[in-house]
């Protein structure tokens, strides 16, 4: 395994996928952030007191590097890192839009490289994050990563044009719906329901509904169309006009 991992970036995915390896007690056992951020550095460790701040050379001479970083950063970042990377090294990139080759180009030819979209259900183990390789990844460096982030939840590998896709889909997908999920546990509540109740319903509900709708031999129309009443129906158009606005947006951003 790797001996040394690092973030460079120390925001939301960063925590994301330490909480994910710290739920499942495989927290790495060296793990460096470098962020131009020290309050976010700081915030981190205070989560996670083993993890290490580091300046940008130590982050770079880790093992497994994990390029967490907004694309706009990303060119000018793997920029200013090539050359100072291990030759065994691998550099897993975690945003969207940077392709491969880009990275490659950015760090002078360095193409032990994957990349990858986390989503936030890997906090708890429950996560969807699709993996693409580099050619240039041996097949035992890419088990090793495939290990390491296994604790995370399901990582499928995909071919590198779909990621923006999953970006989208999974990885934004739950902020989509988390806030709608949230307002009805907080209304079964009202309701009377007490905390654990109301959360134990909304997950069976939740879980439930995912397995009929994409786990079942029912077709969706007579799925949806399973119970009679429908509070909902005449905001159905506006809520499925707003998501194919927004999400089309989106897609085209990350794919120009």
């Amino acid at each position: 395994m790797f001996d040394s991992i690092s973030f460079i970036g120390s925001g939301r995915v960063a925590r994301i996928m330490l909480g994910g390896w710290q739920h499942a007690n495989v927290l790495p056992a060296r793990v460096l952030l470098y962020d131009t951020s020290a309050q976010a550095v700081s915030a981190l460790q205070a989560e996670f007191p083993s993890v290490k701040n580091a300046t940008l050379d130590e982050a770079a001479g880790a093992d497994l590097v994990f390029a967490a970083l907004h694309p706009p950063m990303m060119g000018e970042m793997m920029a200013s890192i090539a050359g100072r990377l291990k030759a065994d090294a691998v550099l897993c990139s975690l945003s969207p839009k940077v392709k491969l080759a880009a990275l490659k180009e950015k760090l002078g030819g360095f193409g032990r490289l994957a990349r990858m979209n986390p989503n936030s259900p890997s906090i708890v183990g429950a996560g969807y994050n699709p993996v693409a390789f580099a050619d240039e990844l041996p097949s035992a460096a890419r088990e090793q990563l495939l290990t390491l982030v296994k604790p995370l939840g399901q990582s499928p590998l995909v071919v590198e044009n779909l990621l923006e896709t999953y970006a989208v889909i999974s990885a934004m997908g739950p902020t989509y719906f988390g806030f709608q999920f949230a307002e009805v546990a907080a209304l079964a509540k009202s309701f009377g329901l007490d905390d654990a109740a109301a959360n134990q319903a909304l997950r069976a509900m939740l879980i439930g509904t995912a397995d009929l709708l994409f786990a079942s031999d029912v077709p969706q129309d007579k799925a949806l169309d399973l119970v009679p009443v429908r509070p909902m129906a005449e905001h159905e158009p506006v809520i499925k006009q707003m998501l194919q606005t927004q999400l089309g947006g989106i897609y085209a951003k990350l794919t120009s």
